[in-house]
């Protein structure tokens, strides 16, 4: 990211900290200010880490963890940061939850089911999809890391304090991601 960017992303930073350090006391008003401010964040960051239908409901679970937690919020951290890693910690739960209970269906052709329930035609650019299907065959690790500073804007430093690894670690991620994306990216286009 250029300094242009950068410093704006830390008055926002600044500024939405701020905004969670007002909602603590819990005012009606003060609260609502600071979701609104963090909602499309946080939901687009569930959608990269899970599916569109799942960040809907995980959106949901992680802000009755956010007001939950808000009173305790000191500002140590960015609030996006602390948002980020609450919502990480659930979608982490809700894997683990989902892989404790095994889901039996009683459909003689269940593959059959599963194409029919499968959304069609679904707005969107065929490079979208080709980036979005690229960007899944890169290894998890790297993916957090690229979607977490590139996507999300957010700086190293807090995307390694969210992925609990070292800034470089997250830099050379994210330079790794970045080169195996070029490269598909490259290979598609001499394909087509």
């Amino acid at each position: 990211m250029d300094s242009t960017l950068t410093s704006e992303r830390v008055v926002d930073d600044r500024r939405l900290t701020l905004l969670a350090l007002a909602a603590r006391d819990g005012a009606p008003a003060d609260v609502e200010v600071f979701t609104r401010a963090v909602y499309t964040d946080v939901r687009r960051f569930l959608a990269s880490l899970t599916d569109a239908q799942s960040a809907d409901d995980l959106t949901q679970e992680t802000f009755v963890r956010v007001l939950r937690s808000l009173p305790g919020f000191a500002g140590r951290s960015s609030a996006r940061a602390w948002l980020l890693s609450i919502a990480r910690r659930v979608v982490i739960d809700r894997f683990r939850a989902a892989r404790a209970r095994p889901v039996v269906a009683e459909l003689a052709d269940w593959q059959a089911a599963v194409e029919r329930c499968q959304p069609r035609d679904l707005p969107g650019s065929h490079d979208g999809v080709e980036l979005v299907e690229l960007l899944a065959e890169v290894p998890p690790e790297r993916r957090r890391a690229f979607l977490l500073t590139q996507v999300l804007g957010l700086r190293y430093s807090e995307a390694a304090a969210l992925l609990g690894c070292p800034v470089g670690t997250v830099r050379s991620r994210v330079a790794r991601a970045r080169h195996q994306l070029s490269a598909s990216w490259l290979a598609a286009e001499r394909a087509a």
